[in-house]
């Protein structure tokens, strides 16, 4: 298999992490040097591996040690402890487990069945009950959540802040606009499966410096804020700051061939697959359709967050898309790119 995807796809790919063989030695030199530097956290690889995102990303970007820290970070900064706090259940755990444990109180809303991220109008039903603080947007399987130019512009009416989950959007954009960028802060994962990979690690964006400089404090103990942030270590070491970047560079080739395997291949095989709307691309963490098939890498959520939690609530899509959605293997040629894909 080459840069060009086979018409043919068969066996379905297997499996792979989003790395490319032929970075490995480009990472190697970065490790070496950090070796001998006697600096292997909080350095300049990780002031490198930032400034590559922000250039992705287009906007400023703090690392994290994982997801979850960028999320307690987020919510610690917007003070939610006893507020409410708007989930939709359709999402993996940390999600509404960091507001719980931030001190909120969780309500779940519904998704779409269409593109299984959060319903605009079930969002709007529940805010106006509940009056959260804060709410969760989740981009599920790569591509951003459809309604979220109508649940943006309704937080910013009411002043409900914002955060959107973007664990799965990394390589996504809307119209040239890039996810974590609708909101007040997005929060990205780099987790091993992910499209691009530290093994471990995450990222907080947002437009605002108030939101940036508490995240900085909150990953490191609290200093730069005479440590009135509360918190512990949720800092990226230099060793995953270097992979990052080097990951990042690599990005758009990966998303691409994932696009174009997707439009190529897949498509014409998965009519009743999730279709993106106008102007939208997906980084394609997850290729969904909403058929039973034969060879698939299971759900993207097997079980709602609702129904893991024990929460009594009235989803009908999210119950819907738990039982009628699968996955299609898709996978970046990690080997194959090395021997045959353009430089």
């Amino acid at each position: 298999m080459s840069g060009q995807p086979d018409q043919n796809p068969s066996p379905p790919l297997p499996f792979s992490l989003g790395y490319d063989d032929r970075d490995e030695e480009e990472i190697m030199r970065r490790w070496r040097a950090i070796l001998r530097s006697n600096k292997w956290s909080h350095a300049a690889y990780l002031e490198e591996f930032e400034d590559a995102w922000r250039a992705w990303n287009e906007l400023p970007a703090v690392a994290f040690d994982n997801w979850a820290g960028g999320a307690m970070a987020v919510l610690d900064h917007f003070k939610v402890r006893g507020a409410t706090v708007l989930c939709p259940s359709n999402t993996f755990l940390a999600t509404p487990r960091a507001a719980q444990l931030s001190g909120a109180e969780v309500v779940f809303y519904d998704c779409n069945r269409h593109d299984l991220c959060g319903s605009f109008d079930d969002f709007v039903a529940k805010a106006e009950r509940h009056r959260p603080a804060l709410a969760f947007i989740v981009h599920i399987g790569g591509h951003i959540a459809f309604d979220i130019h109508k649940i943006a512009a309704y937080c910013q009416d009411k002043g409900i802040i914002l955060v959107e989950d973007c664990a799965h959007a990394v390589g996504a954009d809307w119209n040239g606009q890039k996810p974590g960028s609708f909101g007040d802060a997005g929060i990205f994962s780099l987790y091993a499966t992910k499209t691009i990979t530290t093994g471990e690690g995450g990222v907080v964006v947002s437009r605002h410096e108030d939101v940036l400089r508490h995240a900085r404090s909150y990953r490191d103990y609290g200093r730069g804020s005479g440590y009135k942030v509360q918190s512990l270590n949720h800092r990226m070491d230099e060793f995953r700051a270097a992979f990052g970047t080097v990951q990042i560079r690599r990005m758009p080739e990966i998303v691409a061939w994932k696009q174009t395997y997707a439009r190529d291949v897949l498509d014409p095989l998965y009519p009743d697959r999730v279709r993106l709307p106008e102007g939208m691309s997906s980084g394609f963490y997850k290729y969904i359709v909403f058929q039973s098939i034969p060879t698939s890498t299971g759900k993207v959520y097997e079980l709602p967050c609702h129904r893991i939690m024990g929460v009594e609530a009235d989803l009908p899509n999210t119950d819907w898309v738990a039982k009628n959605h699968w996955c299609v293997p898709l996978y970046y040629p990690r080997a194959s790119a090395a021997q045959g894909a353009p430089e």
